[in-house]
């Protein structure tokens, strides 16, 4: 995934029974996620502690074991309002049938930069950040990725089908491993932009695989 900013936390009802002078226990909660979808977007998961995420977030401890189990839960929380925050971008750029398929993504990685440049290119892809820690998270965080990473793709899928039955994609594509491609690709092109400190890797993927597909219709 992509930086595109830290996504405003969902709104949420208040928990009865939170002790007396406590937070709203959404306000709580909105800020412990905000904090942790910043620090673990430009950090990763296994160097930041809950200690830095209630400082930052400016709650008690006991407010944050009223909301979450433990780190590993709030981790599966921070990628579901990752997710959600992040499909809402999608949805704003593949959705939008005043343009052609292609040039919808297009626009999705040009607002993704803008997002990743807003940070000087410090913080990447919460899933792509914690993907590469796999190795020493709970396996319940494998499942959780993978189902984000496939539901990307599945929509990035049927924004090339269009694209394909418009004329943009040679009819002997499979859009669903262009798809698989494309994600591949992006992840690793966000983990080099963060990396270096600048948009080029984001540029180079991007243009690469659209001219490759451009290209291959016009020999048709």
């Amino acid at each position: 995934m992509t930086q595109i900013d830290a996504p405003p936390p969902p709104n949420e009802k208040p928990r009865r029974g939170r002790p007396r002078g406590a937070p709203d226990a959404s306000e709580a909660r909105q800020k412990l996620i905000r904090a942790g979808l910043e620090h673990l977007t430009e950090r990763g998961y296994s160097s930041v502690g809950v200690d830095e995420i209630l400082t930052a977030a400016g709650v008690p401890k006991g407010s944050f074991y009223h909301h979450f189990r433990g780190k590993a839960d709030f981790g599966l929380a921070l990628v579901a309002a990752y997710n959600a925050y992040f499909i809402s971008q999608l949805e704003r750029a593949y959705l939008d049938e005043e343009r052609a398929p292609l040039d919808r993504l297009r626009i999705f990685t040009e607002r993704a930069e803008e997002g990743m440049a807003r940070h000087g290119f410090r913080r990447g892809c919460l899933v792509g950040n914690l993907g590469q820690e796999m190795g020493a998270l709970p396996d319940a965080f494998r499942t959780a990725l993978t189902t984000v990473l496939d539901d990307w793709q599945a929509r990035t899928a049927h924004l090339l089908s269009l694209a394909q039955a418009q004329g943009e994609i040679a009819p002997h594509h499979d859009p669903e491993a262009l798809a698989e491609t494309f994600w591949i690709g992006w992840e690793g092109a966000v983990l080099r932009a963060k990396l270096e400190l600048r948009p080029n890797a984001l540029r180079r993927f991007t243009s690469t695989f659209l001219r490759l597909i451009e290209n291959d219709t016009a020999q048709i």
